[in-house]
């Protein structure tokens, strides 16, 4: 692959592709194998300069076949903390105890499910981590993602994919926690226009009836709470006797 990618560098502008016709588009595939050479007598030629600089960010032509997968399936059980993350994503449900024997790193990447189980493959997302990373609170470790992924313009359409990204949007900017979409609060125009209800269940019984919980119903044009007791196991009929 080496030799191949010197002899690119070196002979870029020298060369022809050369086309086997296939079974489909046998046209296009007559047509390029006609392809004239970039000489002076051809219409489109393009003159070479005295030095000529090709850069190539890499190579990677793979075809792998299905033993090498098996292998890899195979080889998880050498290992402790592939073994265990296999299985646990092999379980519907996580398995509290068996992910706490991973090692710490492992454990940290398991908890923020970057690890999934496609035909007993373990896949490592990279694309979550840089999801996660930038956030505009976290640009500063970008050094990160470029470890993970690198193209010529990366810094600028990353930038931009994230704005236009709905994962990134949920993310939260003051916590850093992955959920809590970030929306604009629907400011009310009117009275009984927007109101936010909650149950306070923490206080002791009190009162001639015991209540134990209170429901607090805030009208947001005024501002305005409003505290009504109840009780912690009233049903929803209850509570809208209440109201």
């Amino acid at each position: 692959m080496l030799r191949w990618q010197i002899a690119i560098q070196e002979y870029g502008g020298n060369m022809t592709t050369v086309h086997k016709a296939g079974n489909i588009h046998k046209n296009a595939d007559g047509l390029s194998r006609c392809a004239p050479a970039n000489t002076p007598d051809n219409p489109v030629y393009v003159p070479l300069e005295a030095e000529q600089q090709i850069i190539i960010e890499g190579i990677n032509i793979t075809y792998i076949g299905t033993e090498f997968f098996e292998e890899v399936r195979q080889s998880y059980r050498l290992d402790k903390n592939f073994h265990i993350l296999k299985s646990l994503l092999d379980k519907y449900c996580k398995d509290a105890t068996l992910a706490n024997s991973l090692d710490e790193v492992w454990k940290t990447s398991y908890s923020e499910e970057i690890f999934h189980l496609f035909e007993g493959i373990i896949d490592h997302r990279t694309q979550n981590s840089c999801h996660l990373l930038w956030t505009p609170f976290r640009r500063q470790k970008n050094s990160k993602s470029e470890n993970c992924v690198w193209w010529p313009s990366w810094e600028k359409e990353t930038i931009e994919y994230f704005y236009t990204c709905d994962r990134c949007q949920k993310e939260n900017r003051s916590t850093g926690k992955k959920f809590g979409l970030v929306i604009c609060i629907q400011e009310p125009k009117s009275l009984w226009e927007v109101v936010h209800m909650d149950w306070v269940t923490a206080p002791p019984p009190s009162g001639d009836r015991s209540y134990n919980s209170c429901l607090v119903v805030v009208e947001r044009y005024s501002k305005t709470p409003i505290f009504l007791p109840c009780h912690k196991y009233d049903t929803a009929m209850d509570t809208v006797l209440l109201l």
